[in-house]
């Protein structure tokens, strides 16, 4: 199971929110790329970037940071924020970004999402986001009607290759991660899983991971790295 650390950006600066509040803002690093080397350094094999304003906003608003965070190690980073067209991307896979998340324009336009499936392949990861089980939006500030499971099952059909699943209700909260939603998605999928939101303990990841053989490929790990509630090398120990 590969363990991803989270590299929040905003205002060109590592922040980490609370349950994807805008305001409730802590600042870690003024440099992201500062804190890309340390958790390369730290053993890390990918990175987790979210460009926060571009989710509010719709269009990528740290292309400078993600450029350094590139240049500055040399293992393969995943971005998502604001990803809503192809043409966008692909210049976020051009700027040297592994994989692009979408979720947003996935649930408003299933047709650019089966494009973008279609013609990135594994180079694009379906993000869901849920709050109380229901796919939200936007920064999160937006809640649909649709429930998480029937999103991930019918992007599945549309060609997605693998899902990040976050509990907003869990993130940033240091609450442990929800077992039973994220064993119920991998449940629900044929594709991998990578669950986010709330992993905070060695007993979380000692729980992710024995649902590994059901789809579970991967854990992103965000605010407990941050506050050093857990140590990373204790997390890849475990």
């Amino acid at each position: 199971m590969e363990l991803i650390p989270a590299i929040d950006m905003m205002d060109g600066k590592c922040v980490r929110l609370l349950q994807g509040r805008f305001d409730a803002v802590t600042v870690f690093a003024n440099d992201p790329a500062d804190m890309a080397k340390r958790w390369k350094d730290e053993g890390a094999k990918r990175l987790h970037l979210v460009d926060l304003n571009g989710s509010r906003m719709g269009a990528p608003q740290e292309i400078e940071a993600i450029k350094r965070i590139v240049a500055s190690v040399n293992i393969p980073v995943e971005l998502g924020g604001g990803i809503r067209s192809l043409e966008t991307a692909k210049q976020m896979l051009e700027l040297g970004v592994g994989r692009v998340i979408i979720g947003t324009s996935a649930a408003l336009d299933s047709d650019l999402a089966q494009t973008i499936f279609k013609e990135l392949g594994e180079g694009a990861v379906l993000g869901v986001d849920a709050r109380d089980g229901y796919v939200a939006i936007k920064g999160w500030e937006e809640i649909t009607r649709e429930k998480a499971i029937d999103f991930a099952r019918r992007m599945q059909t549309l060609g997605a290759k693998r899902v990040i699943y976050t509990d907003i209700s869990r993130d940033g909260m240091l609450s442990g991660t929800n077992i039973p939603a994220m064993k119920q998605m991998a449940e629900a999928l044929d594709i991998p899983v990578i669950a986010s939101g709330g992993i905070s303990t060695i007993d979380d990841i000692k729980s992710l991971k024995t649902l590994e053989t059901i789809g579970i490929e991967g854990a992103i790990l965000g605010k407990a790295l941050y506050t050093g509630d857990l140590k990373f090398a204790d997390a890849l120990a475990a």
